[in-house]
């Protein structure tokens, strides 16, 4: 058993797959049925930090959806008029937002990981966040419509419920807290990615640092530099790559592009070695 926000390092595959799915037993479902959500980073120093926030200027973030709401309106189906439907559609095709993403499946946060070349000199990580635990610490006019609702996770529609604007929903509290919400499947590529996003009632705060101190469980993952060959290759063998994830041609190309890459071409710091299953420590990169 972990402690709650420890940092794991893996060092093989098998490790891996125990990890990835610790704490996923439902006693009450008798299933496993995890409430956790995964977002992976391909090197391990990333922060969680949103789009908005590496912008820098939180306060512009009323303009830029403004904006976009309104220079996209011939492109958009008429039924998109919640904030929340507006925000996701913004976050979705790279508009600066206070969202991060996430996903349901540790795979998925797996490819994310692993799937930029440029950063296999360097360890990669996964973050683990247990959205169930987040509830506590909701206000009461979401808590009472998660409550209604039977649910652990808001739509987009269960939010507009409760707040129908990002100003508001920072005074629906006092003390910072998340939502977790799983956005309108705007094409395949947001159901194949199995996704969710969380975001602050503050634009400021970051959920790392929101999560130390209170009871949510949440971990971290360490993909050693030397394993993300080896887990990539294992990922395309089950069929959780971009031509699925990124539906059309330039997720294809991009796959293809990467299936016939010559890794005997590469330096020694990104070629595939052997992991500890095969009784060897594979040597640090460089």
């Amino acid at each position: 058993m972990y402690t709650q926000g420890e940092t794991i390092r893996v060092k093989n595959w098998s490790e891996l797959q125990d990890v990835l799915y610790h704490d996923s037993w439902n006693d009450q479902l008798q299933r496993f049925r995890s409430g956790y959500v995964y977002r992976g980073m391909e090197d391990m120093n990333y922060e969680l930090t949103s789009t908005l926030n590496r912008l820098g200027e939180s306060h512009l973030e009323k303009h830029l959806l403004r904006n976009f709401r309104k220079y996209s309106h011939k492109q958009i189906r008429s039924e998109y008029t919640s904030v929340w439907n507006w925000l996701a559609l913004a976050q979705h095709h790279g508009l600066p937002t206070r969202l991060l993403d996430w996903t349901y499946s540790p795979y998925v946060a797996l490819h994310f990981t692993t799937n930029d070349f440029n950063r296999y000199d360097r360890d990669g990580a996964i973050w683990a966040v247990n959205y169930v635990d987040t509830k506590t610490y909701l206000p009461d006019q979401l808590a009472l419509i998660i409550e209604e609702e039977g649910s652990h996770i808001f739509t987009a529609e269960m939010l507009e419920r409760a707040v129908d604007s990002l100003s508001r929903l920072s005074h629906l509290k006092k003390d910072d807290f998340a939502v977790f919400f799983e956005p309108p499947s705007i094409d395949d590529r947001i159901v194949n990615q199995y996704a969710v996003f969380s975001m602050m009632s503050n634009p400021n705060t970051l959920l790392s640092d929101w999560l130390t101190g209170r009871e949510v469980r949440y971990f971290k993952i360490i993909i050693p530099a030397e394993l993300k060959w080896e887990i990539r290759d294992k990922l395309d063998q089950s069929n959780i790559n971009e031509r699925v994830l990124f539906p059309g041609l330039d997720g294809l190309a991009i796959w293809l592009k990467r299936h016939y890459r010559d890794v005997r071409l590469e330096p020694p710091s990104t070629s595939i070695t052997p992991s500890e299953e095969d009784g060897e420590r594979p040597s640090e990169a460089p």
